[in-house]
């Protein structure tokens, strides 16, 4: 018998608590082909995406959230998502094989889920950050640009708040994906100033393959302007 990529995962939603499965893949048939610049996946398989199974859709209220949301739920919040997003659900399922679209709705999902909750911006950011990937990979620039200029602005609120510390994202990665988005947006002065930042603190950081790239991306600028 053959294994399908997809599974079901038995998830307890953390806003009302109610049981569900959603779809999820094996990681053994994720097949990474390349990274670009913004450290955006492409796969070799295009349909097992890991990235559009991220945010999980609880079909019985509507939060959306990832691994990344922290389970605390500030006073009155709760109350907050059942006026802005429960009361308006109509029990719609995003909890099987997803489409391009549906993966972009559920990531909206999210983030709204993320913005009532006050999860802190470098949760945010990268929300923002993969909603633009997935406009990319359908070829719409406008909203792509759009995406990428929100999750700069929250990458920039987060490296001034410090939320990566005690994270998987250190100070290295968090300027360098400012300076990258800046880039991509054409904010050329935010671009360089973050670039130049990575390449100043390579003696402090652990992570030289990013410092590198941020050379990379430093030299590419020089010769573009």
């Amino acid at each position: 018998m053959e294994i399908s990529p997809f599974y079901d995962k038995k998830f307890d939603c953390i806003n009302c608590k109610e049981k569900f499965t959603s779809t999820k893949i094996r990681s053994r048939f994720i097949r990474i082909a390349e990274h670009e610049s913004d450290f955006r996946t492409l796969y070799k398989q295009p349909e097992v995406n890991p990235i559009y199974y991220t945010v999980t859709v609880c079909p019985h209220c509507g939060f959306s959230f990832t691994d990344e949301f922290s389970p605390y739920f500030a006073p009155s919040t709760k109350d907050i998502i059942h006026e802005q997003i429960t009361a308006k659900w109509t029990g719609r399922s995003f909890g099987n094989i997803r489409t391009p679209d549906e993966a972009i709705e559920t990531y909206k999902l999210a983030f709204l889920s993320a913005s009532l909750k006050k999860e802190n911006a470098l949760t945010k950011a990268g929300l923002a950050l993969r909603i633009a990937w997935l406009y990319r990979e359908i070829a719409n620039v406008e909203h792509e640009q759009r995406f990428l200029t929100i999750a700069r602005d929250l990458y920039t609120e987060a490296y001034s708040e410090g939320d990566y510390k005690g994270t998987q994202m250190s100070e290295t990665r968090v300027l360098y994906l400012l300076a990258e988005l800046s880039w991509r947006i054409s904010d050329r002065e935010e671009a360089v100033r973050s670039f130049s930042r990575v390449i100043e603190g390579q003696r402090l950081s652990n992570e030289p393959h990013i410092v590198q790239m941020a050379k990379e991306r430093w030299q590419e600028i020089r010769e573009l302007t």
